[in-house]
């Protein structure tokens, strides 16, 4: 296995295993993490260019940024709990060439983080495609770790959502509708452990200002929206 896929497959068979839940589940006190999003090298080029789906074959800003991010979290006393990254990990879309020496760069960066902070990966329409196939979900997988997952930490459980599958799921109903039961089995658990928090991870915020907000390309569909938002309140009210 190369050194890669020992860094960052953390999460396997819907299970972030940085953490043990026999040690995680009852609340310990106050805690923080890191959330980051976007890292997405290649970005900046792309805008210059005004080729937004392009993918850009610089990314040399991007990746100073990051490693400016990385040393300041490495510097953090306490440490966080992880730091996690909510999706669009790299810029270019699913078979844009760019796409496999962008996440390589980000992968030589993160591995810089101190390794007493795990990383937990979300994924992004970037990383997926705007509607993802089986084929971008396993190629997602095989490099970041699973496309959704559950563990624990003090008390607290947290989701991570493939939000993908809530803008466009046409190419893949059937993992769609895994996705769906397998948050209903977990949302049931938190609600029967009478969990202390329910903290979700995804990369299409369900709104932007409001609940009750029209739809835009940057949050998700209304109907749906409410929807979830019933069974999350649910789970841990």
């Amino acid at each position: 296995m190369c050194e890669d896929r020992e860094v960052f497959l953390r999460a396997q068979g819907r299970i972030f295993t940085a953490f043990r839940e026999d040690e995680e589940s009852q609340w310990k006190g106050p805690f923080y993490f890191i959330q980051g999003a976007d890292p997405q090298f290649g970005l900046m080029k792309s805008w210059e260019i005004g080729e937004c789906d392009y993918g850009g074959d610089e990314w040399e800003k991007e990746i100073r940024l990051t490693e400016e991010a990385v040393q300041a979290i490495n510097k953090l006393s306490p440490k966080p709990k992880f730091f996690v990254l909510c999706g669009d990990l790299v810029h270019s879309m699913p078979g844009i060439e760019f796409k496999e020496d962008q996440e390589r760069d980000l992968k030589n960066v993160l591995q810089k983080t101190n390794q007493d902070i795990p990383l937990v990966f979300v994924s992004g329409n970037h990383d997926i495609g705007n509607a993802p196939t089986p084929e971008t979900i396993k190629s997602y997988c095989n490099n970041w770790g699973d496309d959704y997952f559950a563990f624990w930490v003090g008390g607290v459980v947290f989701l991570v959502l493939n939000s993908q599958f809530f803008f466009d799921s046409s190419a893949c109903a059937e993992l769609k509708e895994n996705h769906d039961r397998w948050l209903a089995a977990q949302l049931a658990v938190a609600e029967k452990r009478k969990c202390k928090h329910a903290i979700i991870f995804q990369h299409i915020p369900l709104f932007l200002q409001n609940p009750d907000e029209d739809n835009n390309y940057f949050n998700v569909e209304k109907n749906l929206r409410q929807e979830l938002l019933e069974m999350f309140h649910k789970a841990v009210s």
